[in-house]
């Protein structure tokens, strides 16, 4: 295990190396500068191919919630490989699964590994006051790792999915959100996903686990922890996140559902824009506040 440091004035971030399920794994811990009131175990988005710890919606995310007294574990889990966008944008097949490296699901079980780590790493927050999240294809890997996690029996106080990919196929869009992504000039349209998700696979022929694509799952949600879900307004993934809060809530998973006005998808990834300030504050009142959280209720099947 390796680690370097470096501090503000309210947070200590260190760098640390943990031995993973794949190797390597490196993780950001950011301790606040008084006792911690809750945990968090975080992954960036990407798209499953981009991102790092140093973007703001890992590194600005972490910072923001260490402020509210969160210890944030931000992961950096290994990433597959591009496809060609520009060629799946123009219809051809060719192109739409890289042809080597990382494929689910090991990025889901780095995430889901963090959070082991976590609990028994001493860091300051009792077992029970945990929570796991992540945004965009993060929020994949954590509501994934989430799925994993309550199988295992490890208590998990809630999930945090911001603008999650949940789905495998995109949900139909509302008309008032088709209206909005077409303002834009489109966002994520369903070829894109199809071959961003068929790329996370490796293959076309569609998730054979739960773990990869937990949206549609049904029954199989059942004895989930509490999860807040974050969307942004003008985001074609946002049915994929409305869509997966009403399939937990009809699993008798308590969720809290927002969605954030006058924004597009990423907008944790925007640290000027007032709508990530009001976001951030969203978790970090869920993370902190006993009140906004419910209970796991039904038994996993």
């Amino acid at each position: 295990m390796t680690t370097t440091a470096g501090a503000t004035a309210e947070t200590t971030v260190v760098d640390r190396v943990v031995d993973g399920p794949h190797g390597d794994l490196p993780v950001r811990v950011y301790t606040p500068g008084t006792t911690p009131v809750a945990g968090l175990v975080w992954a960036h988005g990407g798209g499953f191919m981009h991102g790092d710890l140093d973007m703001p919606e890992a590194d600005g995310v972490a910072r923001a919630l260490a402020a509210s007294g969160v210890l944030v574990v931000s992961v950096d889990y290994r990433r597959v490989l591009p496809f060609d966008e520009e060629a799946v944008r123009s219809g051809a097949r060719a192109g739409r699964v890289s042809a080597e490296g990382v494929r689910f699901p090991v990025p889901s079980e780095e995430v889901g590994f963090a959070y082991d780590w976590a609990l028994g790493a001493d860091l300051g927050v009792a077992p029970e006051r945990w929570s796991i999240g992540g945004a965009s294809a993060g929020g994949n890997l954590a509501a994934g790792a989430s799925l994993r996690l309550r199988d295992a029996g490890t208590p998990v106080r809630s999930t945090v999915l911001a603008y999650p990919v949940a789905h495998y196929a995109l949900p139909p869009h509302p008309d008032e959100l088709a209206a909005k992504v077409e303002a834009i000039g489109g966002s994520f349209p369903p070829e894109l996903v199809a071959a961003m998700n068929d790329n996370y696979l490796g293959h076309a022929d569609g998730p054979a686990s739960p773990y990869a694509f937990p949206g549609g799952a049904g029954d199989d949600l059942r004895g989930l922890p509490p999860t807040f879900v974050l969307t942004s307004d003008s985001d074609g993934l946002r049915s994929s996140g409305e869509a997966y809060a009403a399939e937990l809530s009809a699993a008798g998973v308590d969720v809290l559902l927002v969605r954030e006005d006058g924004t597009t998808h990423g907008h944790l990834n925007q640290p000027d824009h007032p709508g990530c300030a009001r976001s951030l504050a969203r978790i970090a009142a869920w993370l902190t506040t006993d009140a906004l959280v419910g209970a796991s209720h039904e038994p996993a099947r």
